[in-house]
């Protein structure tokens, strides 16, 4: 009988275990992005999408040379701290101009871990998973 209760317990547990180990998965910064390939960028918010494990905004940025518009995604830290840090599901709005700096992706696509953001003239700390001094 007392097998009977444990195999159940111990299913059980593994199955939780499996559903809810992707949850906590999450990148390094190294695997993603590139340290020293470092851009500089202003432009026009056109999403901002809040959500856990990082929040990510992106922006139109227009080539001053070709004229050509790009849209760029730029990864922040997660909503927890950057709540802890100032800001809020408002702070970034569609339509407003930002400047921000950050790291390219490796893989070439249009993506930046961002290190610095300037919102309505004020700078605030990005979270950014590269670390501190950037």
């Amino acid at each position: 009988m007392h097998s009977r209760i444990t195999i159940p317990i111990l299913a059980s547990l593994v199955a939780v275990a499996v559903v809810t180990t992707p949850l906590s998965a999450h990148h390094s910064f190294a695997a993603e992005f590139d340290a020293l390939k470092r851009v500089n960028f202003t432009g026009v918010v056109t999403k901002v999408d809040w959500g856990n494990p990082h929040v990510w905004f992106f922006v139109d940025v227009k080539d001053e040379v070709t004229g050509t518009v790009t849209n760029w995604g730029a990864e922040l830290g997660g909503p927890n701290i950057l709540i802890r840090n100032g800001w809020s599901r408002h702070t970034l709005k569609i339509g407003m101009v930002v400047s921000f700096a950050g790291s390219l992706a490796k893989d070439g696509t249009h993506r930046v871990n961002a290190s610095r953001i300037v919102v309505d003239g004020k700078r605030l700390d990005a979270a950014s998973s590269e670390g501190a001094g950037r």
